[in-house]
């Protein structure tokens, strides 16, 4: 389960690729990367399938990620709000830093992370992105990978490290464009959010199901950027 993401997402991405190719399309790598959000999409459901899968193999339910204990209700969301807060600065500031970094202008990463599709498919994948995301990404490397990792006997904070390193790792692959600065800024940019969230998670593991909440609105404000150069 470590490395299914960013194999779901490369092996997506190359069905679009082989699609542009056998249309005659001279550029068909660029073509196939332009429809990232979709084949991440599209990769997550498969992704959904699989963790209900390895869950049940389990004798447990993909499902009970999502249960809410009302009898501390209140205290998850005051930790919910907490920790929103002091993710919030991890999630875009070392996109920003590694940018100008990289690049020289944070806002040159723009160009190659937000590529243009046709309206529709804009509002399909601000919807199936932003939800897919959200119900995968979190659950399977802190509701899935996290536990089992520390159950099996492996120190708490390998066990934080490894996945969240992953988390942040499997951005290579969504799109993967053979820019090195490009794969650099994409392979480091979320890696202190995934750490941070990692340890949250690991504090509290019943705000899981409100963070994916966050995590969908977060996504769902980033997929909204497309719409300014769809076609």
């Amino acid at each position: 389960m470590l490395f299914a993401r960013p194999a779901l997402f490369l092996g997506v991405q190359a069905l679009f690729v082989l699609g542009f190719s056998l249309a005659g399309s001279s550029q068909a790598w660029d073509d196939g990367a332009d429809w990232w959000l979709l084949s991440v999409a599209l990769a997550d459901l498969a992704c959904l399938f699989l963790l209900m899968h390895v869950f049940k193999a389990e004798g447990k339910s993909y499902w009970d990620l999502f249960r809410i204990n009302r009898a501390t209700l209140k205290s998850d969301l005051l930790a919910l709000v907490v920790v929103t807060i002091l993710v919030a600065p991890f999630a875009s500031l070392p996109n920003i830093w590694l940018g100008q970094a990289l690049f020289g202008n944070s806002e040159a990463t723009l160009d190659l992370i937000v590529r243009p599709l046709p309206l529709w498919a804009v509002y399909a994948a601000i919807l199936l992105f932003s939800i897919g995301q959200g119900v995968t990404e979190l659950p399977t490397y802190f509701g899935y990978i996290m536990p089992r990792l520390e159950s099996q006997g492996l120190n708490r904070w390998l066990a934080i490290f490894i996945p969240g390193l992953m988390l942040g790792l499997q951005h290579i692959a969504a799109p993967l464009l053979f820019d090195m600065r490009f794969i650099a800024w994409r392979s480091l940019m979320f890696i202190p959010f995934a750490l941070v969230t990692g340890i949250a998670l690991r504090w509290r593991p019943r705000i899981l199901p409100y963070f994916i909440v966050v995590h969908i609105l977060m996504n769902m404000g980033f997929a909204m950027m497309f719409l300014s150069i769809a076609y």
